[in-house]
């Protein structure tokens, strides 16, 4: 019976954790002022970008159909994903104090795969999209009317919201026997790895959280597949050319978007390696966020001709040259 009542309190001295102290990037005082310049720019450009996108495809008539509605979701996305990281990174990076209150570093957690959960099952939505496009072009209009799109988007938020919700309720409430968590955001592999629980059940959390990101490329799989294949039928090489070039964007996004969270959170514990994890953290929470924009915006003529013509508005073209 003392046993059980000394593991009772040992219980309940672990979970009186209030904050944790966030091991960033361990390198000295004149490289955190330069990661932190670096970063800043990078966050603002990721901000700007994805507003220039979002602005373009909701002022210009040309961009308001169900591909650019989709894609200025994804932007929005974008925009709300890394505000959800990065300030708290900046802040890390320039101030002594590093760390978060656990109630926080829930919150993040929680808006960190809401956010990208809702990013990933919009990813394979928007194939579905160019599917109808390109295999049925004629009941184009009639299958992706304004209604279902708007109905797509909210299934993804609602699907996003019910997958997460559970997860992140029982993470909250478990034991966890240190303060210090080994990234410069509260993800959930580290905050596991520093909970007082049965491994089994941290490879559980971790296999649900992986599933939304494994059935999503499923889907995204199956989509291109059907899609390819009617491509490669248009007998004209121009057409096929016209085809493949709307799909371009959106698979080079998807295979930045998968091929780092795939490195980060579909692998066995034994690959798991800190610094690389931060690496891959970066890419998926930094560096996608900005690339986005500027890959739709530089592989899509339509949006280049749309953004030429609203930089005309503002800088006449006489007006360059004097």
């Amino acid at each position: 019976m003392s046993n059980v009542i000394l593991a009772e309190i040992a219980l309940r001295n672990q979970t009186t954790v209030t904050e944790f102290t966030l091991v960033s990037f361990p390198v000295v005082q004149e490289l955190q002022i330069l990661l932190f310049v670096i970063l800043l720019l990078v966050y603002m450009l990721t901000i700007t970008g994805n507003f220039v996108i979002i602005s373009l495809i909701w002022t210009d008539n040309r961009l308001q159909t169900p591909m650019y509605f989709f894609l200025s979701n994804l932007s929005f996305l974008d925009i709300l994903f890394t505000t959800t990281i990065a300030p708290k990174l900046l802040a890390c990076l320039l101030g002594e104090k590093k760390t978060i209150s656990f109630a926080r570093c829930i919150i993040q957690i929680y808006f960190y795969f809401f956010l990208g959960t809702v990013e990933f099952i919009l990813l394979a939505v928007m194939p579905f999209d160019r599917y109808v496009a390109i295999c049925y072009p004629l009941r184009y209009t009639i299958v992706m009317k304004s209604r279902v799109c708007f109905l797509l988007v909210l299934g993804c938020w609602m699907g996003a919201f019910l997958s997460v919700l559970c997860p992140i309720i029982v993470v909250s409430r478990l034991p966890y026997r240190t303060e210090e968590i080994s990234r410069f955001f509260c993800d959930i592999a580290p905050l596991l790895q520093v909970a007082c629980i049965d491994t089994h059940f941290i490879e559980m959390i971790k296999f649900l959280s992986s599933l939304v990101v494994l059935t999503s490329l499923v889907l995204t799989i199956i989509s291109y597949t059907y899609i390819i294949s009617t491509i490669l039928c248009i007998p004209s090489a121009q057409g096929r050319q016209k085809a493949f070039s709307t799909c371009a964007s959106h698979i080079t996004v998807i295979s930045i978007a998968y091929g780092s969270s795939i490195f980060t959170y579909v692998r066995p514990n034994q690959s798991y390696s800190l610094d690389f994890d931060k690496v891959t953290a970066v890419i998926t929470t930094v560096v996608t966020p900005l690339l986005n924009p500027f890959i739709y915006s530089l592989r899509n003529e339509k949006v280049k001709e749309v953004l030429r013509d609203s930089i005309n508005k503002i800088v006449p073209p006489h007006s360059k040259g004097t």
